[in-house]
């Protein structure tokens, strides 16, 4: 399988710029005596853990195979680096005089054996073409005499991926027709091969999508018992997260920053604990605990042994929730200071969404930088627009404070940020118990400019809390019934887990 990146535009497929994933190169084996120039790059397979991919097709309809090391790793610049060389050294070969086809050979039979794997199995007549068109045995005869035609065969070649590709790929491959130099084209159809291939690996694991959620709960249940019969103790974190979250719904409610606002929040949970008298319920405590694990302390090593596999997602979810609790929390001060009038404009607010976006990915590492940056751009994208639509521009002691206000967001206590925080987290545990489309329609103030944001957000957490439940769930109810009496297991939703 190739490692490709879907979002990367196809360019001149001889560009080393391009970022576009090339073919790999093959390692010798013990009998071959030749270098490892000698051999083409081959589109093979990624070794994926089984567990982990078990879990990823398990977790959601999204799940699909991607690049392995993005061009901006080191991974990927050897990568490139050693495809720059495999390619060179074609060009010498088809160069030289007379030409040396060995490379051009292996990087024939390597298109063919992409070209018979993206075919149907009914499709038997087109078998039996690229059988032989591509023959090995003919293509070395005609290369040990010098006959071998590359640029026709590559334009047979691309006929051919014309017939099998997706639509989305067409304009990729009719931009090769216009290619003239015989390497620059084998290296651009090794580019879309690869796509192609990844589209055709995609479409499998979509449409054995609802078997593979099925067998991933079985398989990661199982895999789990395995070792909790050689380890007992291997629940026994679980039992203290479960039990924590239990005493957290149970424990009086601290004042903060949002209680005095409570009016203007969307309507409680049936999990809240604030709000709601009725007693513990599995679901409560599993809501409650799925989002402690946002807050994790990265020094705590007593992380859920159930939750172990997702312990990265988790963590790319909770930098999520930050990004969006300050891209919230700025777009709230901006309108505070200019109103309706800008902020009823799409474009406007579009605009500073991806002012502010580019800046809190750098947030993290240098809060105070980042956040004096941002303020001076937010400040004149607000002057700029005022004085487009002809309105008075903000004053210097609004725009000040403007300043003021949106450097302040990099304070860990600041207010406006504890606020938003506390209302996305309000939203999520609204979001596991009643689904994301209902928790959308009554959002907590301050977050309807970032509602397709918290959808994306909510809907990722719902597909990992979900599958772990599906997964986890006998083991969950056995840890539960020792946290929460007979009576009041029984008004709960049990089968949900």
């Amino acid at each position: 399988m190739p490692d490709v990146e879907e979002k990367v535009p196809l360019q001149d497929p001889g560009d080393a710029e391009s970022g576009a994933c090339e073919p790999e190169t093959s390692v010798p084996t013990q009998g071959d005596k030749s270098g490892p120039e000698d051999h083409p790059p081959r589109l093979t397979d990624t070794v994926i853990d089984v567990s982990k991919l078990s879990s990823e097709t398990g977790m959601g309809h999204d799940f699909h195979v991607k690049e392995v090391f993005p061009p901006s790793s080191l991974e990927g610049k050897v990568k490139e680096t050693m495809h720059n060389a495999f390619w060179d050294h074609l060009k010498e070969q088809l160069s030289a005089t007379p030409p040396d086809f060995s490379c051009a050979l292996e990087l024939l039979k390597e298109i063919k054996e992409i070209l018979l794997s993206l075919l149907l199995p009914r499709q038997n007549r087109l078998r039996s073409e690229i059988e032989d068109a591509l023959d090995v045995d003919l293509l070395k005869q005609e290369a040990e005499h010098g006959a071998l035609n590359v640029p026709h065969l590559s334009k047979y070649i691309l006929n051919m991926m014309t017939l099998l590709c997706a639509p989305v790929r067409d304009e990729a491959v009719q931009k090769l027709e216009s290619v003239t130099d015989p390497v620059r084209l084998l290296r651009g159809i090794f580019q879309v091969l690869g796509l192609m291939k990844m589209d055709m690996v995609n479409y499998t694991i979509q449409s054995l999508q609802p078997h593979l959620q099925e067998h991933s709960v079985q398989y990661e249940r199982a895999k789990f018992q395995e070792l909790l019969d050689k380890q007992p103790g291997l629940l026994d974190h679980t039992t203290k997260w479960l039990t924590q979250a239990a005493a957290d719904l149970t424990a009086p409610p601290l004042p903060g920053p949002d209680t005095p606002d409570s009016s203007g929040v969307a309507s409680p949970s049936p999990s809240e604990p604030v709000d709601s008298p009725e007693p513990l319920s599995p679901t409560m405590v599993l809501s409650q605990g799925f989002l402690n694990l946002l807050l994790w302390d990265p020094e705590n090593e007593e992380f859920p042994e159930t939750l172990q596999m997702d312990r990265a997602r988790l963590q790319e979810l909770e930098s999520q929730l930050h990004r969006l609790t300050v891209l919230a929390s700025v777009l709230l001060v901006a309108s505070s200071f200019s109103g309706n009038v800008l902020f009823g404009s799409p474009q406007f607010v579009d605009k500073l969404k991806r002012v502010t976006k580019a800046l809190t990915e750098e947030f993290d590492s240098r809060p105070e930088e980042a956040m004096l940056t941002l303020s001076e751009q937010v400040s004149q994208e607000i002057h700029q627009s005022l004085k487009s639509m002809g309105l008075a521009p903000l004053s210097s002691d609004n725009t000040a404070s403007l300043k003021g206000q949106l450097q302040n967001i990099a304070a860990k206590e600041n207010c406006v940020c504890s606020v938003i925080d506390q209302r996305i987290h309000l939203f999520l545990k609204c979001c596991l118990v009643l689904g994301v489309q209902r928790s959308l329609l009554d959002l907590p103030g301050g977050l309807t400019l970032i509602e397709a944001e918290l959808a994306e957000l909510g809907q990722k957490f719902v597909n990992l809390t979900r599958h772990n439940q599906q997964v986890f769930g006998p083991y969950y109810m056995e840890i539960l019934k020792t946290l929460i009496s007979p009576a009041q297991a029984l008004e709960t939703e049990v089968e949900s887990l």
